[in-house]
C-alpha cells in the first residue's frame, strides 16, 4: 500500500443542523456568531385576556396585539386566569387556561410551557388575580420553567404584607428582568425589596394613539351635546373616591350649570360576587340626596377599546379620585393622558409621576371641596385648560402601544440574548437530585427502539423513530463500535444486544460502493441513496467502526466480514483533507494494529494519518492557540486523542506531547468559568481565533469525545487529573452542565439530542443515545481496570 505525500490539513467543517443534527460536510469558514442579536420566535404572556373585566385582561390583550403588530413573525401565546369555572369565550390566541385557585393548573401551565418549546415567558403580576396567599399560587408556575421569562409589575407596595413581601422577593429573584411602569416602583424595589438597579426595565402603560380632537366632536353619541363632561372610568369599587367627585358637584353646578359627571364601568368582578352592587346604590342614593341626580349619568357597562376611544374623547376633564397613595399604576390615568384630557386627581404615585410638569392638577386624597374648586378653575379657564391639554397630549407620544411593544421586545432581546451567553439553570433544575458521580447501568431499550432490520434510524421525535428522516452510516458506523464494546462485557452484558453488531455491519456493506471504494452517507426510509459519496467525515467513522470489529470482536465471521471492507477502504482515506476524518479513520487504523501490528500497509497508513494530524499543528499552533486548526468545530477531542493514541502505539514523544498539550488547552476552554463544569464548544458558531466561542447548542458527541480523549490521556500518562476530567465530562450527561438538565434518560436508555440556552432538546436521536452508550462503556471499563466495583 503505497502512501500519499503528507500535506497540511485543510480547514474543513461538518456544519451541524440544530434540529436534526445531520452532519454534512461543507469546505466553508467557520461561521461567527450572530452579528445582531437574535429575537425570541415564540412568546407566551401569562396574564388575565379579555373578554375577562379587568385592567390586566385589558393591558394583557393590547400588549400582545401591539407585539403582534410590530412583530408579525413572533407567536404570541397567551395563558389567562379564570376566576370562575365557567372560564371565558377567548380569541385563539390563548392556548391554556390557569384556574385561580387550582394549584395544579399552575405545574400544568408551567409543563405545557415547557413542552411548547416557548422561546420566552412574560408575566403580568397582580397580587389579586393569582390564587393562594397573596397570589402565590404563581410561583409554582415560575419554579418549573426552563426558559428566561420576565415579570411586569402592576403593584409594587412600599408597606407590603409579610406574605406580600415573600411573594415579590422570590418573584423579583425568580425573574430575569423586571419590568415597572413608573420610577416610583423603580426607587420601591431597590429601597424595600434590594433589586439591582440593572435588573429594572421602566417602561410606561401603553396607550392607543389617539387623536387630539375637541371634547364636542363625541359627546352626541352619549346623549352629552353642549354639556361639560367631567369622566371617571373602570371598573367600580369603594377605593376609587367616585363620591368624592359627586360631593363636589353642588359647588361645580353652583357654577357651571349645565355640567354632567359621567361615571363608566361595571362593578369589579370580585367586589360584585362579594357585595353585589352595593357601591354603585351607594353613590346613586348620595346622587340622590345631593339633589345632582340629573347630572351623574352611571354607564353600567364594560368599555370595548372603540367605545374607549369615544368616551374619553368626550370628557372635558378626566378626573381619578382614588384613595390610595401607594397605587403606581392607573390605566386609565394613562389613557387620559393619551388624548390629551385635561385632568384632575388625588396624589397617589403614578398620579405624582404622569401629571409633572403642569400636565394635570392634584387634589388632595378625600377632598370634596379641592376637587370643586380645581374643576371650577380649569372651566373658567379654557386657556389653561387647552395648554394643560397640549403637554399632556405630547408627554404621552412616547407611551403609544407601538413604541411600548418596541421596548418590551428590547427586553426580551436582553434577556433572551443574555440568557445566550450567560445560562442560567432554572429554579427546579437546581432543586432535583442529580446522580452525579456514579454510572447508571447500561440499558438498550432505545437503541434497540430505533433499530429496525436495515439498520439504526438516525432521528427521533421524542422516544419515537423518525423514520422520513432514514438513516446515516455515519451513525450506524457509531452504533457498530457501542455494540462491540458491548461484546467485551461477554455474560454481563443487557440482553438484547447480541445481533446489533451483525445488523449495523451489514449497513456498513450496503452503504460501501466498491466501484468508488467509498461510502455513501444517507439513505432513505425507502432506500434509496440521497447521494453517490458520502462525506470523509463518514468514511472516517465506517473505518473506525470496521477497525473496532478486527481488533476488539471474538466473533470470528463479524470480523471475516469486515476484514475486507476496512482493506478495501483504508486507501481512500489516506487522500482525506478533513482534519476529523483523518482523526476517525486513524482510530479505525490503530484499533485494527491491536490485533494485527505486523500488518505493515496499515503501519504506514497509521504513519500518514498520524503525521497529516502533527503537521497540522504544527503549522496552526501558537501560544495562545494550541490546535490543528484556526477554529474548532465538532467532535473536537478526537483529534487529540488520536495523535496521542498514534504516538502512544509510534513511540513518538512529539505526537504525545503535542495530542496532551492540544487536550489540555481544549479542556480548559469547556470548562465554566465560576463553577467549572464541563461546557463543550456550542454548535452555534463553534469557535474561530476571530470569533466568540458560541455557548449553545451543547452537543452529547462533545461530551463523549471529551470522555475518550481524557481516558486516552489517562492511559497514556498514568496521571490522576485526566480521570477527573473525564469524569467532569461524563456529568454533563447526568445533569451538571450550565442547565442543570440530566441529558441521559434513564427511563429508555437514551440521551436527549443537547442543550439549548434555556432547556433540552427533548428529542433522543441516534447520535446522542450513542454517545452516552460509547461513553459509558468506556467508563464502566475504567472502573474495571481500576478495580473497582461495577453493576450492570
Amino acid at each position: 500500500m503505497s502512501l500519499p505525500k503528507i500535506e497540511p490539513l485543510i480547514e474543513s467543517v461538518a456544519l451541524i443542523e440544530v434540529q436534526s443534527l445531520a452532519l454534512q460536510e461543507k469546505p466553508v469558514i467557520l461561521t461567527p456568531l450572530p452579528p445582531h442579536a437574535a429575537l425570541p420566535n415564540r412568546i407566551a404572556v401569562v396574564g388575565n385576556y379579555l373578554p375577562r373585566r379587568c385592567g390586566i385582561a385589558t393591558f394583557t390583550t393590547d400588549l400582545c396585539d401591539a407585539l403582534h403588530a410590530e412583530y408579525g413573525t413572533t407567536e404570541l401565546l397567551a395563558l389567562p386566569v379564570n376566576d370562575s369555572e365557567e372560564g371565558y369565550d377567548y380569541p385563539d390566541r390563548v392556548r391554556f387556561e390557569l384556574s385561580e385557585d387550582n394549584l395544579a393548573s399552575y405545574r400544568q401551565a408551567a409543563d405545557f410551557l415547557n413542552f411548547s418549546n416557548v422561546d420566552l415567558v412574560c408575566l403580568q403580576h397582580e397580587y389579586g388575580i393569582f390564587g393562594g396567599r397573596a397570589g402565590g399560587h404563581i410561583l409554582e408556575l415560575l419554579r418549573r420553567l426552563r426558559m428566561p421569562f420576565l415579570t411586569t409589575l402592576h403593584t409594587v407596595l412600599r408597606e407590603p404584607t409579610p406574605d406580600q413581601r415573600e411573594v415579590m422577593e422570590e418573584i423579583t429573584a425568580l425573574s430575569d428582568r423586571l419590568i415597572v411602569m413608573s420610577q416610583q416602583s423603580v426607587e420601591i424595589l431597590q429601597d424595600v425589596f434590594h433589586v439591582l438597579p440593572d435588573k429594572i426595565d421602566l417602561i410606561p402603560h401603553g396607550i392607543p394613539d389617539l387623536p387630539f380632537t375637541d371634547p364636542s366632536f363625541y359627546k352626541d353619541a352619549f346623549g352629552t351635546e353642549g354639556k361639560e363632561v367631567l369622566l371617571t372610568f373602570g371598573l367600580l369599587s369603594p377605593n376609587k373616591g367616585i363620591e368624592n367627585v359627586i360631593k363636589a358637584l353642588p359647588k361645580i353646578l353652583s357654577r357651571h350649570g349645565n355640567v354632567v359627571y359621567m361615571v363608566s364601568g361595571v362593578t369589579h368582578p370580585h367586589i360584585l360576587r362579594r357585595e353585589g352592587d352595593k357601591y354603585r346604590d351607594y353613590l346613586q342614593n348620595l346622587a340622590k340626596e345631593l339633589g345632582v341626580e340629573a347630572s351623574v349619568i352611571f354607564r353600567n357597562r364594560f368599555v370595548s377599546p372603540e367605545e374607549m376611544v369615544e368616551l374619553i374623547g368626550a370628557a372635558d376633564i378626566y378626573i381619578t379620585p382614588y384613595k390610595h397613595k401607594a397605587q403606581v399604576v392607573s390605566g386609565t390615568l394613562a389613557y387620559a393622558l393619551s388624548a390629551g384630557k385635561a385632568i384632575i386627581s388625588t396624589p397617589y404615585l403614578h398620579a405624582i409621576e404622569l401629571l409633572d410638569e403642569e400636565r394635570g392638577a392634584l387634589v388632595p386624597f378625600d377632598d370634596p371641596e379641592a376637587i370643586a374648586t380645581k374643576t371650577v378653575e380649569l372651566l373658567d379657564n379654557s386657556t389653561a385648560r387647552h395648554a394643560m391639554r397640549k403637554r399632556a397630549y405630547l408627554y404621552a407620544r412616547d407611551m403609544v402601544w407601538n413604541r411600548v411593544a418596541q421596548k418590551y421586545m428590547k427586553s426580551f432581546e436582553r434577556i433572551y440574548n443574555e440568557r445566550l451567553r450567560s445560562p442560567r439553570a432554572t429554579f427546579s433544575a437546581q432543586n432535583t437530585e442529580k446522580n452525579l458521580d456514579r454510572l447508571p447501568s447500561i440499558k438498550l431499550d432505545h437503541l434497540l427502539r430505533m433499530t429496525d432490520p436495515t439498520g439504526l434510524i438516525e432521528h427521533a421525535v421524542f422516544v419515537v423513530p423518525n423514520y422520513p428522516e432514514g438513516y446515516s452510516t455515519d451513525d450506524n458506523a457509531r452504533a457498530l463500535i457501542v455494540a462491540i464494546l458491548l461484546e467485551s462485557f461477554g455474560a454481563g452484558a443487557p440482553r438484547g444486544g447480541a445481533d446489533l453488531a451483525s445488523r449495523y455491519l451489514a449497513f456498513l456493506w450496503l452503504a460501501f460502493d466498491p466501484a468508488t471504494k467509498r461510502f455513501r452517507n444517507c439513505l432513505s426510509y425507502e432506500h434509496h441513496w440521497q447521494e453517490g459519496e458520502g462525506s470523509e467525515d463518514s468514511h472516517g467513522r465506517a473505518l473506525w467502526g470496521l477497525g473496532t470489529v478486527l481488533g476488539r470482536s471474538k466473533d470470528a465471521g463479524l470480523r471475516g466480514a469486515a476484514g475486507r471492507m476496512f482493506e478495501l477502504a483504508v486507501p481512500a482515506a489516506l487522500e482525506f483533507k478533513s482534519p476529523r476524518a483523518c482523526a476517525f479513520a486513524l482510530l479505525g487504523v490503530l484499533e485494527y494494529l491491536d490485533s494485527f501490528p505486523g500488518d505493515r500497509a496499515a503501519l504506514s497508513a497509521s504513519d500518514a494519518l498520524a503525521n497529516r494530524l502533527l503537521n497540522s499543528y504544527r503549522v496552526n499552533r501558537t501560544d495562545d492557540w494550541k490546535w490543528f486548526e484556526s477554529g474548532l468545530a465538532y467532535s473536537n477531542a478526537r483529534l487529540p486523542q488520536a495523535l496521542v493514541r498514534a504516538g502512544v502505539r509510534a513511540g513518538n514523544e512529539e505526537m504525545v506531547t503535542a495530542g496532551l498539550e492540544a487536550l489540555e488547552w481544549l479542556v480548559a476552554l469547556q470548562h465554566c468559568e465560576v463553577k467549572g463544569h464541563f461546557v463543550p464548544i456550542g454548535s452555534q458558531g463553534f469557535y474561530s481565533r476571530t470569533t466568540e466561542k458560541a455557548r449553545f447548542d451543547q452537543q452529547p458527541v462533545e461530551a463523549c469525545a471529551a470522555v475518550s480523549a481524557c481516558l486516552q490521556a489517562y492511559r497514556a500518562t498514568g496521571k490522576g487529573r485526566w480521570r477527573k476530567e473525564a469524569w467532569s465530562a461524563f456529568n454533563w450527561f447526568l445533569g451538571d452542565n450550565d442547565l442543570q438538565i440530566a441529558l441521559y434518560d434513564p427511563t429508555t436508555g437514551g440521551c436527549k439530542d443537547g442543550l439549548h440556552p434555556d432547556r433540552a432538546n427533548e428529542n433522543q436521536g441516534a447520535e446522542s443515545t450513542l454517545s452516552f452508550l460509547m461513553a459509558l462503556l468506556e467508563m464502566r471499563k475504567l472502573e474495571e481496570a481500576d478495580g473497582t466495583e461495577n453493576m450492570l
